[in-house]
């Protein structure tokens, strides 16, 4: 058991992060198509656990520490070698935007100036990074619940209290900024993307995690989280949509909404959420060059999270509607690959049986 929690911790830390748990990125990808990108969450709770599940599996089949091995595997040698060097970077942009999104949230939350918030997460990153990999595993996995939580509370209460109609929630809504023209393929590319977040440390979990059954059920378990949650944040804030259109973190204007307390509570909450995903970031990315636990790995963790911070300057909002459906592209390709990669090991399990028959 303590395998499942700690893999779907994992898959849910690492993908909830800035944009997910404060609402920006539901905001961009779903809400903004109304009633309709709403329901496209349901392509996340539907498919993202296959894709996890598979992620597992290939990472324990190539014994792997980093994303390399795999992705050639799916997408041969001059696609792979392409894709490779693509994900390697959006890695580190995502590190990057996860360290702006902490100077955001200091600045709305608690009227603090975003360089402190730089700073803080920053300091953080570099610290947790100089810890072994499966430490690092259970402290993004142990914060999952508490976010998870507040949300429903927060949710529950948006829905209770919104005075919206119908007619002026959709029209507010689709006049939102949006990932895609169509709630179909934003959905599509939300899943790509946050399929590609949450990849690179599936794959590191597949190949460190012993219990490989209880590993793929915490993958399935995952996911279907991840989709779930992408449902609640929508519904919340499609309810509030004309309170939260112009706020960079809505889940947050929701719940200082509800009461001061709970807005600092959720602040905090989604702080812990961004730190998840910024850790997971940067040591994939590291991890794409150097082994894990050796003291190149971590000078060169300490020299990644610098770079982020200056990066990080640019903002959220801007990196955010920038990186996300880039990296979102590219992982089309990847699942793809995934997708035959499974087809092919369930053509040879079945012609197994008929071999053995014949012979």
């Amino acid at each position: 058991m303590k395998t499942v929690l700690r893999v779907a911790g994992v898959f849910v830390g690492t993908v909830i992060g800035a944009g997910y748990a404060s609402g920006l990125e539901i905001l961009q990808f779903f809400v903004s198509h109304g009633l309709w990108g709403i329901a496209g969450t349901v392509v996340t709770i539907l498919i993202l656990p296959l894709l996890g599940y598979q992620s597992i599996v290939l990472g324990s089949k190539l014994q792997v520490s980093n994303h390399k091995k795999v992705v050639y595997h799916i997408c041969g040698k001059y696609l792979g070698s392409a894709i490779d060097i693509a994900y390697t970077f959006f890695l580190f942009g995502i590190g990057a935007i996860m360290i702006a999104a902490s100077g955001s949230l200091f600045e709305q939350s608690f009227g603090i100036a975003p360089i402190w918030g730089y700073l803080f997460l920053t300091i953080c990153l570099i610290f947790t990074l100089l810890l072994n990999t499966l430490g690092i595993f259970t402290l993004i996995g142990a914060v999952t619940p508490y976010i998870f939580a507040l949300l429903i509370i927060i949710v529950i209460y948006s829905l209770i209290t919104s005075d919206g109609n119908i007619i002026e929630l959709e029209s507010t809504a689709k006049d939102q900024l949006s990932i895609s023209p169509n709630w179909f393929i934003s959905a599509v590319i939300s899943l790509s993307f946050n399929f590609m977040v949450g990849f690179a440390m599936m794959i590191v979990a597949g190949g460190k995690e012993k219990d490989q059954k209880n590993a793929k059920l915490g993958a399935i378990i995952g996911g279907v989280i991840i989709g779930f949650v992408a449902f609640i944040i929508a519904v919340g804030v499609y309810a509030n949509i004309d309170l939260v259109q112009h706020a960079e973190m809505p889940t947050i204007m929701l719940a200082a909404e509800m009461n001061p307390i709970i807005g600092i509570l959720m602040a905090i909450g989604i702080l812990a959420m961004i730190y998840n995903s910024a850790v997971s970031m940067f040591y994939t990315f590291v991890a794409r060059f150097f082994q894990p636990e050796t003291k190149r790995f971590k000078t060169s963790a300490v020299i990644a999270c610098i770079l982020g911070l200056g990066i990080g300057f640019m903002g959220f909002v801007d990196l955010v509607n920038t990186v996300y459906p880039l990296l979102g592209y590219i992982g089309f390709i990847v699942i793809v690959g995934l997708i035959i990669q499974l087809l092919k090991t369930n053509k040879v399990k079945n012609e197994a049986p008929r071999q053995r028959a014949d012979g």
